[in-house]
């Protein structure tokens, strides 16, 4: 059996930080690192969404995860997203991050292309076969990649015994049920719409990962603990109002990573730089809003923690 512990948890998904010019800062890196670290979250999911990852060279994002490692080996899990859209790329970072010593990698599948089940299998069983010592972590966001994780792809991964189990981002909470059915109690999954964390919790999933957890950790971490104790009714208050946030956040001109980023500023002390284009940042009229979701932060975090 698997020591599946270090998955079971909240797990922040890591945002990109960079300097005044746009550039990867590994400084900034480390303190983001460090400050979820001292929040007390499970582990950190590096390179992923929020990790602007599509807009990085691989160079940059290695430098990423070296600094992520510096502070986080050995105090907190680490799992390192590694997708690329070619194999070659792929596997390149798989390697990398392996020889940092990651207790995971992580990929959606190739996108842009249509790829048959079969050939996306290929894709993850050579990105895995480049860290062969390491779990491998199959990422489902099929909104975003464009094709979905269907259960005989699923089951055809489970053939590699790397595989650990799928951060699931699809809507249906059903598809949290019927991974961790097939995947059975040696492997995890993941809820990954942080909307709804609560649900898939209920249904199974073994902790989450998501891209609002970074800017209110305190709010999922006492979520999952509530879940975890079976008080669901607290829980839901506390869901409800995190959404109420996440919606208030989406309602800026600014991307929602640049306006997370400018909370943790105003709350945190912590800058760790905008967005990367073609992302949008923030702009001045989105100012009054965003003083209005980390006041909704500061008072759900009173009210619950």
């Amino acid at each position: 059996m698997r020591d599946l512990a270090k998955y079971q948890g909240i797990i922040p998904a890591f945002y990109a930080c960079y300097d005044e010019n746009g550039k990867v800062s590994r400084e900034r890196t480390k303190a983001l690192a460090l400050h979820l670290l001292k929040k007390g979250v499970k582990g950190v999911y590096v390179g992923g969404s929020s990790g602007e990852c599509i807009y990085q060279g691989v160079q940059e994002r290695k430098e990423i995860l070296e600094a992520v490692m510096e502070v986080a080996k050995g105090k907190m899990t680490v799992i390192a997203h590694v997708a690329c859209n070619n194999t070659a790329d792929s596997c390149e970072l798989a390697a990398h991050a392996e020889s940092l010593g990651v207790d995971a990698i992580a990929s959606i599948p190739p996108i842009y292309f249509r790829l048959p089940d079969h050939a996306i299998a290929q894709y993850w069983n050579d990105i895995s076969a480049a860290a062969p010592n390491t779990d491998f972590i199959i990422y489902n966001i099929p909104q975003l990649a464009g094709v979905a994780l269907t259960l005989p792809l699923f089951k055809e991964m489970l053939k590699n015994p790397r595989v650990v189990g799928v951060k699931n981002s699809s809507m249906p909470v059903q598809d949290i049920q019927m991974f961790k059915m097939a995947g059975g109690e040696d492997h995890v999954v993941f809820n990954g719409p942080d909307e709804q964390l609560i649900s898939g919790l209920a249904m199974g999933a073994d902790g989450g990962i998501g891209g609002t957890y970074g800017v209110m950790p305190e709010l999922y971490i006492k979520m999952f603990d509530l879940c975890k104790a079976g008080d669901y009714t607290t829980a839901r208050n506390i869901q409800n109002d995190v959404d109420k946030i996440i919606y208030a956040m989406c309602e800026c001109k600014g991307n929602l990573y640049a306006v997370m980023k400018e909370i943790i500023k105003l709350r945190e002390g912590l800058d760790i730089g905008s967005v990367r284009k073609p992302l949008a940042a923030l702009v001045p009229e989105d100012a009054p809003q965003v003083n209005k979701c980390k006041v909704m932060i500061d008072e759900a975090i009173a009210k619950y923690c």
